[in-house]
């Protein structure tokens, strides 16, 4: 079966209800603040982003799934989300989207379509096994990505961070690399103790970063992990060895929300393929993605 951009919004649907919001990390939180580039990533790319220092970005941090009331100390709000909008007045915008598990539960979008599927089908009073028990037997990449162990984190800005999606970068000597990448927070990543996560309110994470940012930058380090030959470009399900050479290619400061927060989310759009020149995407789920994206935002107008 061809998998159309509008059924997988419909399976995001189906998997957590229309609720008029973003069909999947519904529930977040805007912050703004500035790029600064590391030097060595014109080793890698020759896109403008990585040579002015003038670089604004808008950061969304969000909670798994398409429910925008669900607590934040639910196990169905992780992975935790986190996406970023880059601007200069030199170039075209970059988006990048993150998540903080390093994987993503299935290798193509068809397949991932199956699990959100699945996952309608084995609501509460499901018979077993159910829909999804089935899909995850048959899919161990999905059973990880779900069985992972994840702590209530101290702060959206204690997690570190993963693209799972290759990109293709090209130097200015026409020298091309690919890279998947890593935001590692500057504050280490922190979980809460279980007396903490006890007492812990459904909006947690949105009231700390508040409080967070009004007292200091929320700073994060954006590297870029280096494939070898032989490493997988299309399946974003496999993670890369973690020998692979790492690249900083610069500091996020995030420094003040955002104003109007609901307005300002109801109108931005992050698009994981929004690439200037000297980037390039390598995987071809990033194509679904783009084309998914759009629909979604129209709906929830």
């Amino acid at each position: 079966m061809q998998v159309t951009a509008q059924d997988m919004v419909d399976a995001l649907h189906v998997a957590f209800g229309d609720n008029h919001s973003r069909a999947i990390y519904a529930k977040g939180v805007l912050l703004e603040g500035q790029f600064v580039p590391d030097p060595g990533a014109r080793k890698l790319t020759s896109a403008t982003l990585f040579v002015h220092d003038n670089a604004t970005v808008l950061a969304r941090f969000s909670n798994f799934s398409g429910v925008p009331t669900l607590p934040d100390t639910a196990a169905d709000a992780n992975p935790r989300g986190l996406a970023l909008k880059f601007h200069t007045p030199y170039a075209a915008e970059l988006d990048v989207v993150a998540h903080s598990f390093n994987g993503f539960p299935t290798r193509t979008s068809a397949e991932f379509r199956q699990l959100l599927l699945a996952i309608g089908l084995s609501r509460a009073g499901a018979a077993a096994p159910t829909a999804l028990d089935r899909f995850l037997a048959a899919h161990p990449a999905a059973k990880s990505f779900f069985a992972a162990t994840r702590p209530l984190p101290v702060s959206y800005a204690t997690l570190g961070y993963f693209g799972v999606n290759a990109f293709r970068f090209t130097n200015p000597h026409g020298e091309p690399c690919y890279v998947r990448y890593r935001f590692v927070p500057r504050a280490g990543e922190q979980y809460l103790d279980p007396a903490s996560a006890s007492v812990a309110g459904p909006d947690y994470l949105a009231e700390e970063i508040r409080q967070r940012s009004a007292r200091e930058p929320i700073l994060f380090d954006w590297t870029a992990q280096i494939a070898e030959p032989g490493d997988t470009l299309d399946d974003p399900s496999v993670s890369w060895p973690q020998t692979r050479r790492l690249q900083r290619l610069g500091l996020i400061m995030l420094t003040q929300l955002a104003p109007d927060q609901v307005g300002q989310d109801r109108k931005t759009l992050f698009l994981p393929a929004n690439l200037p020149d000297g980037i390039a995407a390598a995987d071809p789920m990033l194509a679904m993605r783009c084309a998914a994206h759009p629909l979604s935002y129209r709906h929830r107008q």
